[in-house]
């Protein structure tokens, strides 16, 4: 009976082991059962019980309006149908729309044109609810950011880098500004660096009684152009756009304020001195009080930021609080003004970890509203006096949702799943959308109660990509931890091979990234890359992945000791991992590979030349390799300016150490990169060529820093596919 016993359960393993199939490059790409369910679109309305979503029938676009507790949709606030446009042909399958406050009006994009990472152009329209009737607002070209005035009489919107204002009811558009010029003068947009480095776009915003706008007013005139060649036709057409490189010269940036009853501008003045150079101005917020602006400025070398309240009237500021620090000061959206008039929260990390503070109007420190040896990751906002944010408290590698009362009192964890949680409140924060994954689960999303965050109902399980990544030879994601050579215990996670055996040794990719405040070791799906590290674990790669100093989520501290010095101690932390992973009995250690984009590209390079005698292969995916050759406001957070720090300039570029390299090396660049130029690749093969290493190059023509569109990813992670199994 045992034999039989044996040979039946034998026999079962191996039909289980047949029926499992690899997992292919053109699956990876092309199989929707692979590709995880999100929610999205989701907009709540003013009562914060209902929300509305944009949606796709056989009839055109349509905003669904919904209920939060059960989901039912309970009407149709707009049909393409609807949108009735005089001489228009066809009718406007949109891709976007805000609300009115009171929601009788809707504004309508159609016809996107993207112009860089988080800025488009658009068609844009105004419905109005009540009279069924169609305003076009782009009549003299596409437009940008058109938002609604708080009473919904107006609407402001970008055209052409000038700011207008469209009264409704007439349909007379206004300018507020004319000087606007491409690539000379910005107004109510901002310029390439902010919407990069600073992560916005839109530069206008309504006071709170729709009597006037703030606006960013932007003369990039003496800043310096970069051009890419677009080829296509018989000439290539050239690509010319103003990128402010480490230590050159940045926009000119004023912040005015324009009047719509006197229907004229005033500049704020935002420096004692009045001058308007070396400093910048990352953002501005209107208070509580519709006649006080506050106004965040920042220094050149980033290291003190003041916040200023401005009054509207005459555009006199005063300094209301300032932050000093010895490396570098983090820009965030984290400021909160109280609806009592009296009180608002700043996000700061001046106790070594990012926290939540509350302050008076004055600007003195009352309280500190959240502690502990964790950083706060984000803040959702504030109802009554309770505060909902994000933090990476269990752990730098999860994120879980918490609500706190203003006085720091009554702290609790909403959502209850372990890995990365984010939110998405309702406007009375009465419900959230939760998004929870893990490194080996996709995204489950539900909806939540906001006050003691159990699960109402499951809006997305993705038991689809579940079940089907059952039917494929995987590995699990596993978490580990180890010490450098400082003795300073560093986070990791590796995918071993398919029927790993402790006895048998395996080649290992690792994948870097490495930039400062930037995790890649999460407890969070990884989405096509973790299913491209599945297949080369079933071809017998170990992968593994370690986040090194610098990196995120463990305080003010360990992220900024990097300051001033790039790559150096990033570099020997992946060294010291790869030399962890080769002292372990099941690795090959004379066939460690590893591979980065963008900073971790740069990564890459530094580890095949300074790391040359341990890593075997490397690919560098559209790489930094002089920041010098990269943006002002990045390259002098972390580096200060060129002139003040040439030895870490120099000691930080893999250019330096170009005749170090040993292995496989194979760099990818998209030609129009506006992010990271191609410039970078092409100084770096000089650097090799004249050291005369050998080494492989792939070019893709108009790609910008995504490497996207069409075949092009399939044909990239071919290409690296194949690489590796030549190489390691």
């Amino acid at each position: 009976m045992k034999k039989l016993f044996f040979v039946v359960v034998s026999f079962s393993l191996s039909l289980s082991s047949f029926a499992q199939k690899n997992i292919e490059l053109q699956e990876i790409y092309s199989n929707p059962s692979l590709y995880p369910k999100s929610v999205s679109g989701i907009v709540s309305m003013k009562d914060g019980e209902h929300y509305t979503t944009l949606e796709k029938t056989t009839e055109g676009s349509c905003i669904v309006r919904h209920e939060y507790k059960t989901g039912k949709s309970l009407d149709t606030l707009l049909r393409q149908q609807d949108l009735v446009i005089a001489n228009a042909e066809v009718q406007v399958s949109f891709s976007g729309y805000s609300l009115s406050a009171d929601e009788s009006k809707i504004v309508i994009t159609a016809n996107d044109e993207a112009i860089y990472r988080r800025s488009k152009r658009s068609d844009c329209y105004v419905y109005d609810r009540t009279t069924k009737k169609t305003l076009p607002l782009t009549k003299e070209g596409k437009c940008m950011y058109a938002s609604f005035s708080p009473d919904g009489s107006k609407v402001a919107y970008v055209r052409e880098n000038n700011l207008f204002i469209c009264d409704l009811s007439s349909g007379k558009e206004r300018p507020i500004t004319t000087d606007g010029v491409k690539n000379e003068i910005i107004n109510g947009a901002v310029d390439w660096v902010y919407e990069e480095e600073f992560a916005m776009s839109q530069g206008y915003c309504w006071s709170s009684d729709g009597q006037r706008i703030a606006y960013y007013r932007f003369d990039e005139s003496k800043v310096k152009e970069y051009s890419m060649d677009i080829y296509g036709d018989t000439y290539p057409k050239k690509e010319t756009y103003k990128y402010p490189k480490a230590g050159e010269a940045n926009s000119m940036v004023q912040v005015c304020i324009y009047d719509l009853l006197k229907a004229s501008s005033l500049k704020v003045p935002v420096n004692k001195d009045g001058s308007i150079t070396d400093q910048y101005i990352p953002r501005i917020q209107w208070t509580k009080d519709p006649l006080t602006l506050s106004i965040q400025r920042l220094n050149r070398k980033q290291n003190e930021l003041e916040l200023l309240f401005a009054d509207a009237r005459n555009g006199q500021s005063n300094s209301v609080l300032t932050e000093e620090s010895s490396t570098y000061i983090e820009i965030n959206d984290d400021l909160f003004f109280l609806d009592d008039k009296k009180h608002f929260i700043w996000r700061s990390e001046e106790d070594g970890y990012s926290h939540l503070y509350l302050y008076n109007i004055n600007g003195q420190k009352e309280k500190q509203i959240t502690k502990g040896a964790w950083d706060l990751t984000k803040m959702y906002g504030v109802s009554g006096n309770t505060i909902y944010y994000q933090a990476a408290e269990p752990s730098a590698m999860e994120r879980a949702v918490y609500a706190i009362k203003t006085d720091g009192s009554g702290k609790k964890r909403l959502s209850a799943r372990s890995g990365t949680n984010d939110a998405q409140f309702s406007r009375n924060f009465n419900y959230f959308i939760n998004f929870n994954s893990t490194a080996n689960t996709p995204a489950f999303i539900t909806l939540n109660n906001g006050t003691d965050g159990k699960d109402l109902r499951t809006l997305e399980d993705n038991a689809i990509v579940t079940t089907t990544l059952k039917d494929f030879a995987t590995s699990k994601k596993e978490f580990f931890h180890f010490k450098n050579t400082e003795g300073i215990e560093l986070n990791g996670w590796m995918i071993k091979p398919l029927n790993f055996s402790a006895d048998k040794k395996y080649p290992v990719l690792m994948m870097v990234y490495g930039g400062p405040g930037i995790n890649i070791v999460n407890d969070s799906w990884d989405g096509k890359n973790y299913l491209w590290y599945q297949l080369l674990a079933e071809k017998g790669y170990l992968i593994a992945c370690v986040d090194g100093r610098g990196t995120g989520y463990r305080g003010t501290e360990f992220r900024n000791c990097t300051y001033k010095q790039l790559g150096k101690l990033e570099t020997a932390d992946q060294i010291d991992a790869a030399k962890y992973l080769g002292a372990q009995s099941y690795v090959d250690k004379s066939r460690i590979g590893i591979w980065g984009w963008s900073y971790g590209g740069y990564m890459t390079a530094l580890c095949m030349t300074l790391g040359a005698d341990v890593f075997k292969t490397g690919i560098s995916v559209a790489p930094v390799c002089t920041w010098k050759n990269y943006d002002s406001v990045y390259s002098e957070r972390f580096m200060d300016l060129p002139k003040n720090n040439e030895k870490g300039y120099s000691e930080g570029s893999p250019i330096t150490y170009a005749d170090k390299l040993k292995g496989h090396f194979l760099l990818i660049h998209g030609t129009a990169d506006d992010n990271v130029h191609y410039q970078n690749t092409m100084e770096l093969t000089n650097a090799l060529v004249k050291a005369d290493k050998q080494f492989d190059m792939f070019s893709y023509p108009n790609k910008n820093h995504n490497i996207s569109g069409g075949n092009t990813r399939l044909n990239l992670y071919t290409k690296m596919t194949n690489f590796l199994l030549t190489n390691l």
